[in-house]
């Protein structure tokens, strides 16, 4: 081990570059206290704990919240508190001859380390190899503590993890017994006979965010593509001339009696509008399913249908509409 100068290098990611280190050779300090606190809510006495994850980690504070000793709660450590146990400031902390005792919590990746570097507590200073049972005593604790990486193994040994985004649409909370089987006397019988209180759970669906998760990962440039379980309508009949023909009112009338006959959630645009701004209000809209009846295409037999998704419409006669819109939407 040696005390290695780091002049102004107060971060694992500038310690390592300064030492030509991979930044997974260095240890970040988290500092945290615990108090117990009176019947009055006056602490009695607050413990100092010092966690240590690898420099290219970052500490994962609800993994941390189930290590004994921080399970009733944690706070991160004032300045005044890290310079009374370590006699520096943060930048430069670490395990090796703190001022006062502390207790230590090692992420199981650190625990397996050897020659790493830490700091030194002292400004401007690292300590570079670094040894667990000869420079410093083994931890206190060995948990996982770590949020997880990208290429990390999955837990059933199988594969690597991928981090992906998601959004939350539901909540599962665990109420055990205190919260309202207690207060309210829910017991039931065990096996001996004697009563025992319920162990609770809630659940919960957010209907907003479910749409609002539906919307982020269906849209486009020109607006909403709704899955066709939840769209407003699953079908939009878009008739060219309503207004001017009487044709074509007819055939988009007798067409929209058709599926909603059939059990289809379908709309008929009766506006009269000219066909661009008509298509772009329904696509911005985000209806699944979009047929369009015009003069020419009865003319010759056909409506066309175009998924909301389709780069192209497809011309399709008119007795075959229906099912064929059935079957777009797996009715």
């Amino acid at each position: 081990m040696a005390k290695t100068a780091t002049p102004n290098k107060s971060t694992c990611e500038d310690v390592a570059a300064w030492l030509k280190l991979p930044l997974e050779k260095t240890v970040k300090s988290l500092v945290l206290a615990t108090d117990e606190n009176d019947v009055a809510g006056n602490t009695n006495k607050t413990t100092v704990w010092l966690l240590l994850v690898r420099g290219d980690h970052s500490l994962n504070e609800i993994k941390a919240s189930k290590v004994e000793g921080l399970k009733g709660g944690f706070r991160f450590a004032t300045v005044a508190e890290i310079d009374d146990h370590f006699g520096c400031k943060p930048g430069y902390l670490g395990p090796v001859g703190t001022r006062k005792s502390v207790k230590v919590v090692a992420d199981r990746t650190v625990a397996q380390m050897a020659d790493f570097v830490c700091g030194a507590n002292e400004a401007g200073f690292h300590l570079t190899g670094v040894n667990w049972g000869r420079d410093l005593p083994e931890p206190d604790k060995v948990a996982d503590i770590r949020s997880v990486v990208v290429g990390d193994a999955s837990p059933d040994g199988q594969g690597v993890l991928a981090i992906q985004r998601g959004i939350e649409v539901g909540h599962v909370f665990y109420l055990g017994t205190q919260k309202y089987s207690v207060p309210m006397g829910a017991n039931f019988l065990d096996e001996t006979g004697k009563p025992q209180p319920f162990e609770m759970g809630c659940y919960g669906i957010g209907v907003t965010r479910i749409l609002g998760a539906a919307v982020e990962q269906n849209h486009d440039e020109r607006g909403m593509i709704w899955p066709a379980a939840i769209a407003p309508f699953a079908v939009v009949i878009c008739p060219i001339g309503y207004d001017r023909s009487a044709d074509v009112q007819a055939a988009a009338e007798h067409l929209h009696e058709e599926l909603l006959a059939a059990g289809i959630d379908v709309v008929l645009d009766d506006r009269g509008e000219r066909p661009g701004a008509m298509f772009a209000d329904w696509e911005l809209i985000g209806v699944p399913l979009r047929v369009v009846i015009s003069e020419r295409g009865l003319k010759a037999g056909t409506f066309e249908v175009q998924g909301r998704r389709d780069d192209t419409a497809t011309a399709v006669a008119l007795g075959d509409v229906t099912a064929t819109v059935k079957a777009r939407l797996a009715l």
